[in-house]
């Protein structure tokens, strides 16, 4: 399951207003989620909190035969009021990664539309996002810095330091550029001095405006939207002084059911002179499809002459199902891979508690019933069974739920070709949150 802080960044992404699907990165983020989950080790619990809409800060103590932990405190310049933080009001969907639904693509804000102006003057400051980790016993730091630098470009700087690391620790810069229609990354690595560049394009009709600048003439001063101040002089002010009202799409306009997607990445490194690179292709289905969602993914490296083929379904809403087939032109190895998850509810969905009375009427039970019954059907999530199996004789079993205020996970690893030492891993994961 992903870690309290990795769910809070996910949270400033979205209120930030930034796709973390458009990426090269992301492209084959369903199959990973489906077949490369991972299975505790030991005993680890994980207690944490956003104490205000700007800070969090969580702690982890495991012990897999010798007690380790960590502190991690994160501060965020935008507020996050609108970010579930207690981990009896999460839901399991946003907590555990599986079948990614990918979204109609939106155009970008407008770069005036961020502009924030009082008395004459600019007052707006462009969100940030700092971030740090502290390793025990032996001292590990990591640290991250994120900044949205205009609506399209986000800066991103990862750190790690260890004296166990060639140099002490490294550096990561990354800069991303997200257009909609295309999406590009620029990498620099203190580590051999690497530097990288990553490009995703998506094929397809353009992506309609989400958003629309609000009109002056209809827009009353500042002054006036205020009831403390609503005798006070009005101020002359930029109509970006607040935010976009959303539009629904164009009626006339019939939706993309799908999406075809190409992209690559280059690295060199020019004090080792040695390269990398690879290209994939996705298409994913989008929510106009009316039959089951799934997503196609294809990635070639063609230096090591790996070929990496992926599919994967969402056979029911709480079944998904996926798999992943590699061959390797060079030595003609090939490797299989299944794997699924399937969500379970405390009662089955629909079920109506005897007595209770309702004065709706058909009409009005016909118009909310698709979006009252998706919301108590996630309120219902007992929790997820995720297992995957390899032809190589490998197995892993996870199951993550909600016990009350605990979010937990226990899972095992199995390798059957180890004879009696089969079991590779196995442990037990607790997480609170407040």
């Amino acid at each position: 399951m992903l870690g309290f802080m990795d769910y809070v960044q996910n949270a400033f992404y979205e209120a930030s207003r930034w796709n973390r699907d458009n990426s090269y990165g992301s492209l084959t983020d369903t199959a990973r989620a489906l077949l490369d989950f991972s299975t505790p080790h030991g005993l680890r619990l994980n207690v944490s909190s956003l104490s205000s809409p700007n800070f969090a800060t969580s702690y982890t103590l495991g012990s897999i035969g010798l007690v380790d932990g960590s502190l991690s405190y994160l501060y965020t310049s935008l507020p996050l009021k609108d970010t579930l933080s207690k981990s009896s009001l999460i839901p399991l969907q946003h907590l555990i990664p599986g079948y990614r639904q990918l979204q109609n693509l939106r155009q970008p804000d407008e770069l005036w539309w961020w502009e924030i102006w009082e008395q004459g003057k600019r007052i707006d400051r462009r969100d940030a996002l700092l971030y740090g980790r502290l390793y025990l016993p032996h001292p590990t730091l990591e640290a991250l810095y994120l900044r949205r630098i205009t609506p399209r470009t986000q800066l991103k700087f990862s750190c790690v330091s260890d004296s166990r690391l060639p140099n002490g620790g490294s550096i990561l810069a990354l800069v991303q550029h997200d257009t909609a229609r295309h999406s590009s990354e620029y990498i620099y690595s203190t580590d051999s001095a690497l530097l990288g560049i990553r490009g995703l394009y998506n094929f397809g009709p353009d992506p309609d405006p989400a958003f629309e600048p609000p009109l002056p003439a209809l827009l009353p001063p500042i002054s006036d939207l205020s009831a403390t101040t609503a005798t006070a002089p009005a101020t002359a002010v930029s109509p970006a002084t607040l935010r976009p009202i959303p539009i629904p799409a164009s009626i006339s306009k019939q939706p993309p059911h799908g999406r075809f997607s190409a992209g690559f990445e280059l690295y060199y490194s020019p004090l080792n002179k040695s390269s990398g690179t690879s290209a994939g292709v996705r298409f994913a289905t989008l929510p106009a499809h009316q039959g089951f969602p799934y997503t196609m993914t294809l990635t070639l490296n063609p230096l090591m002459g790996n070929l990496s083929s992926t599919y994967s379904v969402r056979a029911s809403r709480w079944l998904a199902l996926s798999s992943r087939l590699d061959f390797n032109f060079y030595s003609y190895e090939s490797s299989l891979r299944l794997g699924g998850e399937l969500w379970r509810l405390r009662k089955p969905p629909g079920v109506v508690v005897a007595g209770a009375e309702s004065t709706k009427t058909s009409e009005d039970e016909g118009k909310s019933s698709q979006t009252s019954s998706n919301d108590d059907d996630e309120k219902n999530i007992a929790g997820v069974l995720k297992a995957r199996v390899d032809r190589n004789g490998e197995m892993a079993l996870l199951w993550e739920g909600r016990i009350k205020e605990l979010v937990y996970g226990c899972g095992v690893t199995v390798d059957f070709r180890r004879g009696e030492d089969m079991v590779r891993g196995l442990g037990v994961e607790v997480c609170y949150s407040s």
